[in-house]
């Protein structure tokens, strides 16, 4: 029987505080959470349950009060700020619901020049080709305020999955949009992520959203109050 690979990401005990006045807020406590290579793992909770933080920390952009964050294996909170930059990079990729894409770059650059600055082989052929994924290869040239919202997320999602990472964290990728275009950014999120075999985890507020994961982890006031899916252990069309 073939053992299961080993986790790409996980949280060991991990905490989250900041001082608030003459107190210590927790944000995040005690959360244990692993994930398989090619999982989709939906994580849900009220606002201020501590899901945006989570995901902050998985994805090595805030250092955690306590615990311990693997990435492949490796602590992300023993990493300087270059190793950490030096490990995300063409590992694992962001889409937000702001889409923070840069306003004096037109679509094509958005996607082109962060591939460029990781050496990435290849990289104006990659950005055509996952321009015309998301179905604004005729929109190449415009800038972004020459888009709609969901044209801008639909560059912010070619960005994302350009480099081919292995880990992508959407935080509330439908959320500046309406229900129609979110459904639409939505299918094509999950598109890309099983055409690619990457790894999603996927942040929302939205039980709708959330029903596309095979996963779902429930958050209330900083802690994991239950799980829906399958166990840990099971991987979600994994990558080959």
């Amino acid at each position: 029987m073939t053992s299961p690979p080993p986790p790409i990401l996980e949280c060991i005990g991990l905490g989250k505080s900041l001082p608030s006045g003459e107190r210590t807020l927790a944000i995040l406590d005690a959360v244990d959470l692993t994930i398989q290579p090619g999982e989709l793992v939906a994580i849900l909770g009220p606002s201020g349950s501590g899901k945006s933080t989570l995901l902050g920390l998985m994805a090595g952009l805030d250092r955690p009060t306590r615990g311990s964050v693997r990435l492949e294996g490796q602590a992300l909170e023993n990493l300087s700020e270059d190793q950490l930059a030096l490990l995300r990079r063409g590992r694992v990729g962001f889409v937000c619901q702001s889409f923070q894409l840069l306003g004096n770059l037109t679509a094509r650059e958005n996607v082109q020049l962060p591939l460029e600055l990781i050496g990435f082989d290849g990289a104006a052929q990659r950005t055509t080709q996952v321009l015309a994924e998301v179905g604004l290869d005729e929109r190449a040239h415009h800038y972004p305020t020459q888009l709609s919202g969901g044209e801008q997320q639909r560059v912010a999602l070619a960005r994302a999955f350009a480099p081919r990472p292995r880990v992508l964290f959407a935080d509330e990728p439908t959320g500046n949009l309406d229900r129609a275009t979110g459904a639409r950014i939505l299918e094509l999120l999950l598109a890309m992520r099983e055409r690619e075999g990457t790894t999603l985890v996927l942040v929302t507020h939205d039980v709708e959203v959330a029903a596309c994961a095979g996963r779902r982890v429930h958050l209330a006031g900083g802690r994991i109050e239950r799980e829906e899916g399958p166990a840990p252990t099971a991987a979600l069309d994994a990558a080959p």
